[in-house]
């Protein structure tokens, strides 16, 4: 395959991707230097935006905690694998879902923080919650507790167990805000009862960005017999975090929100001792071999696009490259912003806690009495993305601008003043 003819491919697979072909084959330039950091960084991360990624100047996106923005070098490893594959220039099957991929999952170990053995690779984090869900082996009558809080994804998986096998479902309520984390370590774990089996919970919720004391709670758990189960999609790539550390039974994450990885990339971590106990649910070859394949038997499902998980790889690589603690700290001072201009407004109730280590990239909050129609219309009008509800949650990462941020309270501030068009 000579140039020409790759980036003609390169076309093609970028309007697979919904990309004008000139971008989807255009390279990524280097990383601006990290002394453009030490000197100004709000010009740093300026150029990683407009650099790195693809999205346009108009758009203003904040709503990171639903679907994260790949940048250009994972959009270019997908299509390179595409091309690549295409053509048969590869030497494996280039698919996943037959295959242990023994490689990738030892480099997204190694930055998680687990045992490979222990990492299964699947396409989002309510697959992998439906995996553990129903491969536990429960009877009619045991209980699973779980918090109001919970994004469907993690619930309607127990609450289908309990529809069809007559598990009880037990819904805590999270007090919000909360005033520290050992008040909700102390309202989870007061709430295991003789019939508690497992306890299923967001290690930050997708409601209000709440951190979770995650350790306290599984070890508190664990010391009652309890499962417990963390549905971590919003964990990695926003906080540091080591899965072996974290004390919990099992663990589902969705890397395509804050890990960079493209849309279809999922983990599922289960303790080495518990991973014996979950059958799978999706069955092929391989399904039976415990000890050989451990967590590798909950990827097999069927031939899959391995071209996804060139991406997350991508995504990984390129966070390492900046620096996860310089990423890390830019999504939390940046929702830090939010948090401070949030506070400001007029009948506005803070739902995400003041405690910063209670929050890391997302902050939420409601204003009294104010019609959010017209807000998320004139949001519409002027391209800014967020998360349209009931109240409001807005989400941050690297390439998120502070003017993004502005423009939001804005349209707040506009329609709260009766002055929106």
């Amino acid at each position: 395959m000579n140039r020409r003819e790759a980036l003609k491919g390169a076309a093609y697979a970028a309007a697979l991707f919904g990309l004008p072909p000139a971008r989807g084959a255009t390279a990524a330039p280097p990383l601006p230097d990290k002394s453009v950091l030490e000197r100004d960084p709000e010009a740093y991360w300026g150029r990683i935006r407009k650099e790195q990624f693809l999205l346009p100047d108009w758009r203003t996106f904040l709503n990171n905690g639903s679907l994260g923005v790949a940048p250009k070098v994972v959009v270019e490893a997908i299509v390179d694998y595409l091309n690549r594959s295409a053509a048969l220039m590869v030497e494996e099957y280039p698919r996943w879902g037959y295959e242990t991929l023994d490689e990738h999952r030892k480099e997204i170990a190694e930055f998680v923080g687990c045992r490979p053995e222990d990492l299964a690779l699947t396409h989002n984090a309510t697959e992998a919650m439906s995996t553990i869900a129903n491969g536990l082996d429960l009877k009619a009558g045991d209980e699973v507790i779980m918090t109001d809080h919970e994004h469907p994804g993690g619930s309607c998986c127990w609450l289908q167990r309990q529809a069809r096998h007559g598990i009880q479902v037990r819904q805590v309520k999270l007090p919000i805000p909360p005033s520290s984390p050992e008040q909700i370590a102390d309202v989870l774990v007061s709430a295991i009862g003789p019939r508690t089996r497992v306890l299923s919970f967001s290690g930050i919720t997708t409601t209000t960005g709440l951190v979770m004391p995650v350790r306290q709670i599984c070890d508190a758990a664990r010391s009652k017999g309890v499962i417990t189960v963390i549905d971590g999609a919003h964990i990695n790539g926003q906080i540091p975090v080591r899965l072996a550390d974290l004390g919990c039974d099992y663990f589902a994450s969705s890397p395509h929100k804050w890990l960079f990885a493209p849309a279809g990339c999922g983990l599922l971590y289960g303790r080495e001792e518990m991973l014996d106990r979950l059958w799978v649910n999706v069955v092929t070859s391989g399904w039976d071999k415990k000890e050989e394949l451990k967590a590798a038997r909950f990827q097999m499902v069927g031939t899959n696009n391995r071209a996804i998980f060139e991406g997350f790889l991508a995504g990984v690589r390129f966070l390492k490259q900046i620096g996860p603690g310089r990423v890390y700290d830019r999504i939390h001072q940046l929702a830090r912003g939010v948090y401070e201009k949030a506070r400001t407004l007029p009948n506005v109730e803070m739902l995400t806690p003041a405690d910063e280590r209670m929050y890391a990239g997302i902050v939420s909050f409601r204003i009294k009495g104010l019609d959010l129609k017209p807000v998320w219309a004139m949001c519409k009008q002027r391209r800014i993305w967020a998360l349209e509800s009931d109240k409001f949650r807005v989400s941050t990462h690297i390439h998120t601008r502070p003017s993004d941020v502005d423009m939001l309270f804005e349209v707040i501030r506009e329609v709260q003043s009766g002055k929106a068009a």
